[in-house]
């Protein structure tokens, strides 16, 4: 008798794309995710829960969404402690096979991303939340563990340029410095590094590559959060692609601001946001477990496709 987890991790190729301002644009983005578990046996599917529905925010409408599962299956939607709207499945038979097909139909907005104010004190690095951010934001401001943080400070300091004071041109160059200071390395296998496990392998994925960010930027004082979405890439959209994973960080005045560490990028209208959470594992795409008396083993197909559709 046994039971087996089953995680969808996020994952990103590299585009390699540098920043510029004028290159943003708004547009109708169609994506098409289907995942397949495939099992050698029948199984009982354990109750689920699937992040797979785009957030909508002053930046992006969200006007279609479709989720098809097989087997049947009983869907209630909610929203979770971080106000995001994943499904929560029930299925109602056992099965071999389970496939679950999400399609979204979104427009973004062509607004650059530089495009906003910074309160007066927070212009500066490093500054201190006013009180009520600071108790606001405070889960998303927990340290790593104290080797960590020293770890990660002994990196921070090794560069050989001094840091901007400016505290956009500061995220700004500790986006790039991440992007340029690791290999990136599409990892199949569930789960995400810790940042000693990042920067002792020099590689890792857009979860690994987030998730040491996340900790760089709560040592240095900011507030930020772990983002699973989609990108488009107009140079692959006809190709197989995956989810991607990139860092919020909260600026007073401006509010939430997207980073790609993975890109070195400021998140566009390119970027599609599904869920965020202070701690990465808790917005796996699809999360969920199955059971059966005697072992069984289970092989994931999964594919992500992007495009582009005209404006209205």
């Amino acid at each position: 008798m046994g039971e087996a987890k089953q995680r969808d991790g996020t994952s990103v190729r590299d585009a390699g794309r540098g920043f510029d301002a004028g290159a943003c644009r708004g547009m109708n983005l169609e994506i098409q995710h289907v995942t397949r578990y495939i099992y050698d046996r029948q199984v009982e599917l354990r109750p689920h829960l699937l992040y797979l529905r785009p957030r909508a925010h002053p930046g992006m409408e969200v006007h279609q969404f479709a989720l098809t599962l097989h087997p049947a299956a009983e869907v209630q939607w909610m929203r979770d402690d971080f106000d995001n709207l994943p499904a929560s499945v029930r299925f109602l038979t056992s099965a071999t096979e389970l496939v679950i097909s999400a399609r979204t139909l979104v427009t973004t907005s062509d607004a650059p991303p530089f495009d906003f104010l910074v309160r007066d004190y927070a212009r500066h690095h490093p500054f201190v939340y006013e009180s009520l951010h600071a108790f606001n934001l405070a889960v998303y401001r927990v340290p790593p563990p104290e080797v960590a943080q020293h770890a990660l400070r002994t990196w921070m300091g090794s560069s050989s340029e001094a840091p901007p004071r400016e505290t956009v041109a500061w995220l700004w160059a500790l986006n790039r410095r991440v992007k340029d200071s690791f290999r990136y390395l599409r990892r199949e296998q569930p789960g995400i590094q810790d940042s000693m496990t990042t920067l002792r392998l020099g590689s890792g994925s857009c979860r690994d590559y987030a998730a040491f960010m996340i900790d760089c930027l709560r040592i240095s004082g900011f507030a930020a959060r772990f983002v699973s979405g989609y990108q488009y890439d107009s140079a692959v959209a006809e190709k197989a692609m995956s989810m991607h994973a990139w860092v919020e960080v909260f600026l007073p005045g401006a509010g939430w601001k997207g980073l790609d560490p993975t890109n070195g990028l400021l998140c566009d209208a390119t970027y599609v946001p599904v869920a965020h959470a202070a701690v990465a594992e808790s917005v796996n795409p699809i999360q969920g477990s199955y059971y059966s008396r005697e072992p069984a083993t289970a092989c994931l197909k999964a594919s992500v496709s992007l495009r582009q559709v005209p404006l209205a």
